[in-house]
């Protein structure tokens, strides 16, 4: 396994912060990226701190990792809506499509989805395309005049349906990428969700097989899992690690 720094987006708190305390705890030196407390500061939310991300990551790891996570996101009741689309997608493709030239081979990446992709039906505006075409501004145009809940779950299939897309290119250079696709986890970005009058009774009546929420750890693991050589064949794959609802809402989509 590579000794080259992991870089992380999203790392101040909740699952950044517990798969940087699991790295570090392993040996692993990490890049931490975030609004403010971390060794790098900046604001994905928009394309000049994107680029300074990508920037001050290559300065920090001196032009070499050994892998990157795009944990940063904002969840369905921040406003303006905007924010959410370009955080949780451009800010995480963004983010590694820039770090990704400077992952070693056998390296690896991950990105953080959600099981809210396969379970919030499509807007009717077209949303998910103009995210994968590039078109930002269009896509936020759009997601301010659409409900918060769907463009958190577009900004996630949009980013899973991206990590599949670029499997050929990231193998070429022997790269791993995949993507995670929690369940509800005990966060600040998930008590941000429970505190909204409208959006915190959706989020406690979804199902759940385990009847529980997961804990930052239990995700991070998994994370931690696909970054390392034990998952050295795992690419492109979207990793459900959601309690079941997934299977339980979409027993035949397999």
């Amino acid at each position: 396994m590579s000794v080259d720094p992991i870089a992380i987006t999203g790392s101040a708190s909740g699952l950044g912060a517990a798969l940087r305390a699991r790295l570090e705890s392993d040996g692993r030196t990490v890049i931490g990226v975030d609004l403010h407390d971390q060794e790098i500061s900046a604001d994905l939310s928009t394309p000049e701190g994107r680029v300074a991300a990508v920037d001050a990551v290559r300065e920090a790891s001196g032009g070499s990792l050994s892998g990157a996570v795009a944990c940063a996101g904002l969840g369905p009741q921040v406003r303006p809506h905007r924010l959410i689309a370009a955080v949780n997608y451009y800010g995480a493709t963004s983010f590694l499509d820039g770090v990704g030239p400077l992952i070693g081979r056998g390296g690896a990446a991950v990105a953080v989805a959600s099981n809210s992709a396969t379970m919030t039906p499509e807007d009717d505006e077209g949303l998910v395309d103009l995210l994968l075409q590039g078109d930002e501004e269009a896509a936020l145009e759009v997601a301010d005049r659409i409900h918060g809940a769907f463009v958190y779950g577009m900004s996630k299939l949009a980013l899973s349906r991206a990590v599949r897309g670029r499997v050929g290119e990231w193998g070429e250079r022997g790269v791993r990428l995949n993507a995670i696709a929690p369940g509800p986890i005990d966060t600040p970005l998930l008590q941000g969700g429970l505190d909204d009058p409208e959006l915190g009774p959706l989020i406690e009546a979804l199902p759940v097989p385990l009847d529980r929420r997961a804990s930052a750890d239990e995700i991070a693991a998994v994370a931690q899992f696909l970054l390392s050589d034990d998952a050295a064949y795992v690419h492109g794959s979207i990793v459900f690690c959601d309690g079941g609802s997934d299977a339980l809402v979409r027993p035949a989509s397999f």
